[in-house]
């Protein structure tokens, strides 16, 4: 499944498995009566891509149905974060089931959003095949933003930047239009996205960026923020409320603060959050609606909220 005649022919049967997408790249129209309604959060550029996303996205993971065995349920959510006007939508090859679910509610709208996936293979032909599994379950035939996922080591950029690594198949990908961008996500080691940043001009970055991670040895954002600000990479949030690990006693208050801290760092453009139930993700979208650019007393004032709760809320820095 490597060659470029079975790639094309891969994708001519994905979109025709799509049915309702027709016409899908950039610049073109849905021709479906589906259209979503038009976001009401505030948007930003997403570094130098030239797409203005909203702030916030749905996340694909986490302790959720949408990347465990709950069909139902994540259809639902998914279909609510549609009429409360999410338009980016971020999954992974390794999020269990996550992608089949936003290939069963997304494709009619699929020319409105902006969608994006993983891979955590480190090898062109290895990373090539989960692109080509990915775009079935999404009943897509192209990624807005296809990412590297935690990377981890010094030793994978080797891998993924080798003649025969996974950012061959993000190049050919590029070249022949399955993907529009290409980013690099991590949350276990700060030096080494920024290293992945100056090896390649990668387009985003997924990081952690949330109160705690400022006391942790090895914080993200003052040694990722500058080389991406520095090569105008888009800058995208996770673990915005560490699995709300942010919310115990003497930590912060709810999302306002946890969101309101993260988007309101210089060079941050946007977050993806997960959400458990639809209550949780309506609350979300409304505090995403509402956001205001937080003072700098304000922000450290959430940060000493958190200086107590620190380690627990920093769990996910392990993860490799």
């Amino acid at each position: 499944m490597t060659g470029k005649r079975t790639r094309r022919n891969f994708l001519t049967t994905t979109v025709a498995i799509a049915g309702g997408i027709i016409g899908c790249k950039t610049g073109q129209k849905n021709t479906t009566s589906n259209a979503a309604p038009p976001s009401s959060m505030p948007e930003k550029i997403l570094g130098n891509t030239g797409v203005k996303v909203p702030i916030f996205g749905l996340g694909g993971a986490g302790r959720t149905p949408l990347s465990w065995d709950k069909e139902k349920d994540a259809v639902v959510i998914i279909e609510k974060a549609l009429e409360l006007g999410i338009r980016y939508f971020d999954t992974a090859a390794s999020y269990g089931p996550s992608e089949d679910y936003f290939g069963k509610v997304l494709p009619p709208h699929r020319a409105q959003l902006f969608l994006a996936s993983k891979t955590d293979k480190r090898d062109r032909d290895g990373a090539w095949r989960e692109l080509e599994r990915s775009l079935k379950r999404l009943k897509t035939d192209y990624l807005d933003l296809w990412q590297l996922h935690h990377v981890s080591f010094n030793q994978e950029l080797d891998t993924i930047f080798s003649a025969s690594g996974a950012i061959k198949a993000m190049e050919e990908a590029i070249q022949q239009k399955i993907i529009r961008f290409t980013g690099i996500t991590g949350h276990h080691e700060p030096k080494v996205i920024a290293e992945g940043l100056r090896r390649y001009p990668f387009h985003t970055t997924l990081i952690p960026v949330n109160a705690a991670d400022k006391y942790h040895p090895r914080p993200f954002l003052p040694v990722v923020l500058p080389v991406a600000r520095q090569k105008d990479v888009g800058v995208i949030a996770m673990k915005v409320p560490a699995y709300g690990r942010l919310f115990k006693p003497g930590g912060l208050t709810g999302m306002e603060q946890a969101l309101g801290y993260s988007m309101s760092q210089p060079g941050v453009h946007c977050c993806v959050v997960a959400a458990e139930n639809v209550k949780q993700l309506e609350g979300n979208v409304k505090v995403a609606q509402a956001f205001q650019q937080l003072s700098t007393k304000e922000l450290a004032k959430i940060e000493q909220r958190v200086a107590g709760i620190w380690q627990d809320s920093t769990f996910f820095r392990a993860w490799t």
